[in-house]
């Protein structure tokens, strides 16, 4: 394998009802649960950040009112609802896991600890990292650059509903182009809708790769952790 520990964000959405993106759909964690297992399976070591965007996002309810810092925390806290969701599918198919998340809520989770994690990840246990990096105005996104680079990860698997980063939206512009490769100066110049500009960043200072990759066909994740040649590869 090219890749022996990777980190996997992914939306939640990809959770969600396959219509809306709203709300948790039974089969939709169960079938990217399947995948995570087998790929653990394996023998690679997976650390796994998911969004809260099915439940709440933070900065859409701030909108009507609410706080953004106050909206933000109840976004972490729907990603802890994801993270439990995860954690029980994944552990039925087969693979080991950990729910660690950075707010305190021992009933549920540990703690994020770095050590404990690397540790989790070596002894062969899907580790799940919830509640976003502890603090409001960063995304998910920025948490999982941040827990790639903590963990040593060699690649951040970024799994979306397109098979790339395109020149324009492809479901609005049938003329857009998917870009195989690209440098982070590129995506941030451009301004592309990859992942936001803080996360981007933080990959481009620590060298590490993001691979942008369609979640929903079969198989996927694994081909990603292969080296196939798939999705869109951001690197110097």
């Amino acid at each position: 394998m090219p890749y022996q520990r990777v980190l996997l964000k992914l939306s939640g959405e990809a959770l969600g009802d396959p219509q809306t993106g709203h709300g948790l759909d039974t089969d939709a964690v169960k079938r990217v649960a399947a995948q995570v297992a087998h790929v653990a399976s394996l023998g690679v070591q997976v650390a796994l950040v998911c969004g809260g965007g099915n439940i709440l996002r933070g900065a859409q309810f701030s909108e009507l009112g609410t706080n953004r810092a106050s909206a933000d925390y109840m976004g972490m806290l729907g990603t802890v609802i994801n993270g439990v969701a995860l954690s029980e599918a994944i552990e039925a198919a087969g693979a080991p896991t950990r729910l660690m998340t950075a707010l305190e809520i021992r009933e549920v989770a540990e703690p994020f600890v770095r050590r404990r994690a690397l540790r989790h990840l070596e002894r062969g246990r899907v580790v799940i990292l919830g509640g976003g990096t502890g603090n409001p105005f960063f995304t998910t996104d920025t948490a999982a650059a941040l827990r790639a680079s903590e963990l040593s990860c060699e690649v951040l698997l970024k799994a979306t509903k397109v098979d790339g980063v395109y020149t324009a939206d492809p479901k609005l512009d049938p003329s857009a182009e998917r870009l195989p490769r690209l440098t982070y100066m590129q995506v941030l110049e451009r301004g592309l809708k990859v992942m936001d500009g803080t996360a981007i960043t933080l990959c481009m200072e620590r060298g590490l790769r993001i691979l942008v990759f369609d979640l929903f066909r079969e198989g996927n994740i694994e081909r990603a952790i292969r080296g196939e040649n798939l999705g869109t590869l951001i690197q110097a």
